[in-house]
């Protein structure tokens, strides 16, 4: 699996000889567009940042509601949650996405808004990779998304929804949750198998340029 952060909630994950892409937005969030084909994509919540999928090339398969959904040896399962802590009448709903392929099961948690319930975390499964937001104000904050990992218990998270320079409007930066870490590292892009997994939680925070 390889997996490459565009910005914001936004990977491109190449799996089974297939291109996915999580969340796509335009040219109004500030990071650069991805531009190349798409096989499928995953909408998290019809949010003008998160569900821009006329933009993407290719004709991609469109996964935007709660299910499962087979894509050939991929599989993936949507499992309905909020983008807020009251129960969706903030922000409305927010669907969490398990990929799993080649062995791997990769948990992309869109804009999650509120600690998981027992329920969710049961529908959801075994996690090896997460996606989690941490950047506060419309999702998880810090200290939530960290509750989040000790309640899925995965082999690597990845941190995404933070402030960056390129984005444009304010969220926490991704220190305030990797700080409660003994350590992270940043790298360009994650190339795993199931085989590289170590014994220890891997916080790997991805660059998006």
């Amino acid at each position: 699996m390889f997996i490459k952060w565009l910005g914001h909630a936004s990977f491109l994950i190449e799996i089974a000889g297939q291109k996915l892409v999580t969340d796509p937005f335009d040219d109004k969030l500030g990071y650069p567009v991805y531009k190349q084909e798409v096989d499928i994509t995953t909408v998290s919540h019809d949010h003008w940042d998160h569900n821009a999928v006329g933009i993407l090339k290719g004709s991609p398969a469109v996964v935007k509601k709660p299910g499962v959904f087979n894509f050939g040896v991929i599989n993936i399962t949507g499992v309905e949650s909020f983008h807020d802590k009251s129960q969706g009448s903030e922000r409305g709903k927010n669907i969490i996405y398990k990929i799993s392929a080649e062995g791997l099961d990769l948990v992309h948690l869109g804009d999650l808004g509120h600690t998981l319930t027992p329920e969710q975390v049961n529908d959801i499964g075994n996690t090896d990779i997460l996606l989690v937001p941490v950047g506060g104000t419309f999702t998880v904050d810090a200290e939530e998304a960290f509750k989040v990992v000790e309640q899925l218990h995965p082999h690597i998270v990845i941190p995404m929804h933070f402030n960056t320079p390129h984005l444009s409007f304010e969220l926490a930066p991704v220190e305030a949750f990797t700080s409660r870490f003994p350590r992270a590292v940043k790298v360009p892009h994650l190339e795993i198998t199931s085989s590289d997994f170590k014994n220890e939680l891997e916080v790997i925070v991805l660059d998006y340029l």
